[in-house]
């Protein structure tokens, strides 16, 4: 593929099977998200970020979803029309502890492979251990369509 054929919906469709990919813990799927350089910053407070090369990012979803229960839902997707970028919102449900995070990333996309190259994480709040959810103070998540529940709690 040309530089030019990764059009918004391709890299829609990457977010997508990226997310997809999380939340079955598939290591290869995951690596095959990334270009092998690839960074994922986040917010202070987590241990040994950022996260350094597709190996590396994909161990530790991996290891999210087998320690802490994740599970990841997109709530909302903006894709430039331009360039190589997006902003995506999202949710990580920590159904283990049955708390959930809210949060944004922008990715940058690499040019010529159409692999993600970066992405940089942002909370919607510093994350409270005592909240079920993490998430911003009086937002309408309900009424915009967010979802409440991760597929797994409403599975029970």
């Amino acid at each position: 593929m040309t530089t030019s054929e990764y059009t918004p919906q391709y890299y829609v469709a990457l977010i997508r099977r990226y997310f997809d990919a999380c939340n079955a813990a598939d290591y290869d799927a995951l690596v095959d998200c990334f270009t092998p350089d690839a960074v994922h910053y986040f917010p202070a407070g987590l241990p040994d970020v950022p996260w350094r090369g597709a190996d590396a990012i994909a161990r530790k979803w991996v290891w999210c979803v087998e320690t802490l229960g994740s599970q990841w839902t997109i709530e909302r997707i903006i894709v430039s029309h331009d360039s190589s970028e997006a902003m995506i919102e999202w949710t990580h449900w920590k159904n283990k502890s049955g708390t959930a995070l809210r949060g944004a990333e922008w990715y940058d996309f690499d040019p010529a492979t159409g692999k993600i190259a970066e992405i940089r994480a942002y909370y919607a709040s510093p994350a409270d251990k005592s909240a079920a959810i993490n998430e911003l103070v009086d937002f309408d998540y309900a009424g915009r369509g967010y979802h409440l529940k991760s597929a797994s709690e409403a599975q029970r």
